[in-house]
């Protein structure tokens, strides 16, 4: 029996959602067979929404419904401190994940700076293809102009200048191999910038790692509350 061809096209756009095969995108396309009409315009609506509803911070670049973010227009926030993480989720929690991570922990009172990736030689990512230049930018105080390369292929937006001297950058990709190699890559390419402070005098700007508590080869996503802040107290000079 071959399948309808409207099933089948939902079981191949589930096919290319990150960790689902075959079996796993039949699984879910049947299974959405049998939710309620309701449900599913309720789904597709969330769906249809998603980039819509959303925006990237045109200083962070974190993924929020507003520019700035509400993290970024935090008067509360220490805008001196700027935590580098690889996604939105490390800010919470990789994938726009890192910051929810960091988030929950509720411990960071800094601002970030969301790459979208990492260097990953391996899949062909470079420098070029996560937001490296922007932070570099972002530092210095400078304007990234609307036309600068989007890696990702979201609607650009200009990087603002940055009014508060940034005096500390902490590096927090995930200690893999390539979390290590773009965090190596990026204390290069800030240590080769001659930053000047606000009173016109070079000032040096301080780069720390996060530190102990998590293993090489972990992900921010997947630590818990107590290892994330052992981790960014033992940061280092980097």
């Amino acid at each position: 029996m071959k399948i309808p061809q409207t099933i089948q096209s939902l079981i191949e756009s589930f096919e290319k959602l990150p960790g689902i095969g075959p079996k796993t995108a039949q699984r879910l396309t049947f299974y959405l067979l049998h939710v309620p009409q309701h449900e599913l315009d309720r789904f597709s609506e969330a769906v249809k929404n998603l980039k819509i509803g959303t925006t990237l911070c045109s200083v962070c670049l974190n993924v929020d419904e507003t520019d700035p973010c509400s993290i970024c227009g935090d008067s509360q926030r220490d805008h001196s401190i700027v935590c580098v993480v690889e996604q939105p989720l490390d800010v919470l929690a990789e994938q726009p994940l890192d910051v929810l991570a960091l988030e929950k922990n509720g411990k960071y009172k800094g601002i970030y700076h969301v790459l979208h990736g990492k260097i990953d030689p391996l899949n062909n990512i470079g420098p070029d293809e996560i937001y490296v230049n922007q932070l570099v930018q972002r530092v210095k105080g400078n304007v990234i102009s609307s036309e600068a390369r989007d890696p990702q292929g979201i609607s650009p937006h200009d990087v603002r200048r940055n009014d508060n001297t940034i005096r500390e950058i902490i590096l927090a990709t995930n200690p893999t191999m390539e979390g290590e190699a773009t965090a190596m890559y990026i204390a290069k390419q800030l240590k080769m910038q001659p930053f000047d402070s606000a009173q016109g005098e070079s000032e040096k700007l301080k780069i720390t790692r996060i530190g102990r508590g998590l293993p090489i080869g972990a992900d921010l996503e997947y630590a818990d509350p107590t290892t994330l802040e052992r981790a960014m107290e033992g940061r280092s000079e980097y």
